[in-house]
């Protein structure tokens, strides 16, 4: 398995890319992407149909992909059993998807035509969002926000790297975000291991020294 390279945002910069996406058209999508991992592709492949907004669940099932070839965007299952997935979605995450459903439904009623594409995320008109112009909002958000320049599959790491600092089994958090096998999981929990050891250290001391 190759060495998977790991440069996520550390907690205090996660939030600080929180702050800078609040109140934006597409929020939601970035709270997605660093709150439960998702591909840029599996992300910009999801419709409603996906996203159950009562049980508060979000299904993966395909991905948007851009054909190098061509240059045309094509819809594509996802490539292993283990990318199909259901998560459930954390409460704030569900309440942007509901604010971004009622935008979305303002904006289909207010165009003069519509792509009934079904998509989560569209342009202002229901088209698919190119990934090309999705990077480059991700790049101008965190360039606003004064962040150090990552790639936009480091917000990916973000999400298994804060999942694994809390705590989360690192066997857990390779179903949330779908990876193939536990070693691309393990490679990012090296990056945090020493914090999670120290914490580790700070309860050993609690549990078997603290006075009753």
């Amino acid at each position: 398995m190759p060495h998977v390279e790991v440069r996520p945002y550390s907690l205090a910069e996660a939030r600080r890319f929180l702050k800078a996406v609040d109140g934006l058209r597409l929020e939601a999508r970035w709270l997605i992407g660093i709150a439960l991992g998702l591909r840029q592709g599996e992300v910009l492949g999801l419709r409603w149909d996906d996203v159950d907004l009562t049980a508060g669940t979000l299904r993966v099932r395909r991905q948007l992909q851009r054909d190098p070839e061509t240059g045309s965007l094509a819809f594509v299952e996802t490539k292993t059993a283990r990318s199909r997935r259901t998560l459930p979605l954390p409460p704030t995450v569900l309440a942007a998807l509901r604010r971004h459903h009622e935008r979305q439904t303002a904006e289909r009623l207010n165009a003069n035509s519509w792509a009934d594409t079904g998509l989560v995320f569209a342009t202002s008109v229901g088209t698919p969002i190119h990934p090309r112009n999705d990077y480059r909002s991700f790049r101008e958000i965190i360039r606003q926000a004064g962040l150090r320049q990552v790639r936009l599959h480091d917000l990916r790491h973000t999400a298994a790297s804060v999942l694994l600092a809390q705590g989360v089994p690192a066997r857990v958090v390779m179903e949330i975000l779908g990876h193939s096998q536990i070693s691309v999981t393990l490679n990012i929990y090296a990056h945090v291991a020493p914090k999670i050891a120290r914490e580790a250290a700070t309860r050993m001391e609690g549990a078997l020294w603290s006075s009753e």
